[in-house]
């Protein structure tokens, strides 16, 4: 049995650990854990080749000429109600429904995807956005293999790819504090102590929620 009855989604600016977090939050609380494990789960549940999952993964859409010329390639046989839409849709779609699913399955961690906007009208979701300063992302980028001279635009390059694709097709801004439960930064805490806290955010709200103190 878990130790939480919450589905996790995490935000993530590109080099603060987001990923790291969201595996020991999965560990510490004995839940499933989602990031590109999703796009294999979208790629069962839609018929849609996984590979094309990967090549759009959180990217910023492309043209919407080139999405109504490009042909999918689903599996045979496959009638996939996603056939009629431009290409880029039917990828978000497709990984929409299966977050949905894979949260109503029970506990998990959810990492970007706009899972948080996916996941906006169910009570048992708490949003977290991670960050830290851009001296702790230079240093993860270049731990990486990128150049420290290119560093730093490597990071902020990755930052608005991220921000284009939450963007398109959200009716949010990514990095909003409004769209977040709890905002956490990893250069000051680390990854372990960022967990921690979360891990205590999420034990104070479900107390609260028995106790019938909070929405």
């Amino acid at each position: 049995m878990s130790k939480t009855d919450m589905v996790i989604t995490i935000g993530r600016q590109y080099g603060s650990g987001g990923r790291e977090v969201g595996h020991r939050l999965a560990d510490a609380l004995e839940i499933p854990y989602y990031d590109k494990e999703l796009l294999a789960e979208a790629a069962k549940d839609s018929g849609i080749c996984q590979e094309l999952f990967e090549d759009h993964d959180e990217k910023p859409t492309r043209s919407l000429l080139f999405s109504l010329v490009t042909g999918v390639q689903g599996r045979a046989g496959t009638d996939s109600m996603y056939m009629d839409m431009p290409l880029n849709h039917r990828i978000f779609l497709a990984q929409f429904d299966t977050i949905r699913r894979i949260a109503g399955e029970g506990p998990c961690v959810i990492v970007g995807r706009c899972a948080d906007y996916v996941l906006r009208d169910q009570a048992n979701v708490v949003n977290v956005f991670i960050k830290a300063d851009m001296m702790h992302r230079v240093a993860r980028a270049i731990e990486r293999g990128a150049d420290p001279a290119k560093a730093e635009d490597v990071v902020r390059r990755a930052d608005k790819q991220r921000a284009s694709y939450y963007n398109y097709y959200a009716t949010s801004a990514w990095g909003d504090v409004n769209n977040y439960d709890l905002c956490v930064d990893t250069g000051k805490l680390g990854y372990d102590g960022a967990a921690e806290l979360i891990i205590g955010y999420l034990n104070l709200r479900e107390r609260l929620l028995r106790e019938g103190r909070q929405g």
